[in-house]
């Protein structure tokens, strides 16, 4: 494949993701985050395996474990924490910075400067997301700020090491792993800090459904697929996509406005993304 449909595919994935807030706040019930998070990851994870029946070597299990709560566990849960917390332009925002996380992290871990052209537009990203989804009436829950934010880290940290570590998987099996034990992180917060919902809608149900497999399944091995083959802050930017694709759901099936300022904040967005990929590629 050429590095343009490498890119492409890999940007499915933030597309798909998207949709999370959409779903969680109209399909799935609420005020059960932990669950939610659960009910996405750790049956994508057990379904990936059960096909690629692949183990890591010894040497990587606690490689993938690190993984799988950073990437996974952690950042799961401080999503749909901050989706129920937050509104949703707010959340986006916290979480572009994620981009600006992975070039901090090139440098105090892999010792390597990005170049500042990568700083300024990764900068430009997140002020193109304020422009396109913030408004004067957001709500600013300090739990739901700091989640927003930890997730963000734990991702832009997860998404550096799974390039840097050498791990002898498939991207199948490389993501089923990392689900699983995420999933399994999940688990014990899901059941001690949240009730079964005593009934679940066909609407419940599909919101679940839609989230594992096409939400997780399909965007996290288009993800780390991705990673495989592009630098970190590339990926990463591309994560972008996230927000405006969720503020073009919302513009569409939830009557949220578009005006003159949205605009600018989404060609800012695009622009941010081709020249973070500009930046790494010549830095490469």
């Amino acid at each position: 494949m050429t590095r343009l449909s490498i890119i492409l595919t890999t940007a499915l994935a933030p597309l798909i993701w998207g949709s999370t807030y959409l779903v969680t706040t109209e399909f799935l019930p609420p005020q059960r985050p932990f669950t939610a998070a659960l009910l996405r990851v750790l049956p994508a994870g057990i379904l990936l395996l059960a096909y690629t029946r692949e183990r890591p070597e010894r040497h990587d299990w606690g490689k993938i474990l690190l993984l799988g709560v950073l990437n996974i566990g952690l950042f799961q849960a401080m999503l749909f924490i901050a989706a129920y917390r937050l509104p949703g332009g707010l959340a986006a925002v916290l979480s572009s910075t994620q981009t600006l996380m992975v070039l901090l992290f090139t440098w105090l871990i892999g010792k390597t400067l990005p170049p500042r052209a990568a700083w300024l537009w990764a900068a430009a990203g997140v002020a193109g997301i304020a422009l396109l989804v913030l408004s004067p009436q957001a709500h600013y829950d300090a739990f739901g700020i700091v989640a927003a934010l930890t997730g963000a880290a734990a991702m832009a940290l997860g998404v550096y090491l799974s390039k840097h570590w050498r791990i002898g998987l498939s991207v199948l099996a490389f993501t089923g792993w990392q689900l699983l034990f995420g999933g399994l992180c999940l688990l014990p917060v899901a059941l001690l800090t949240e009730t079964v919902p005593d009934t679940l809608s066909a609407a419940n149900i599909s919101g679940y459904l839609y989230l594992c497999l096409f939400g997780t399944v399909l965007a996290y091995v288009l993800f780390f697929r991705g990673i495989s083959k592009l630098p970190p802050a590339v990926v990463s930017s591309l994560g972008l996509l996230s927000p405006v694709s969720a503020f073009l759901l919302g513009w569409c099936f939830l009557g949220q406005g578009m005006d003159g300022k949205s605009l600018l904040g989404f060609a800012l967005v695009l622009a941010s993304i081709f020249g973070v990929q500009r930046a790494m590629g010549k830095h490469r």
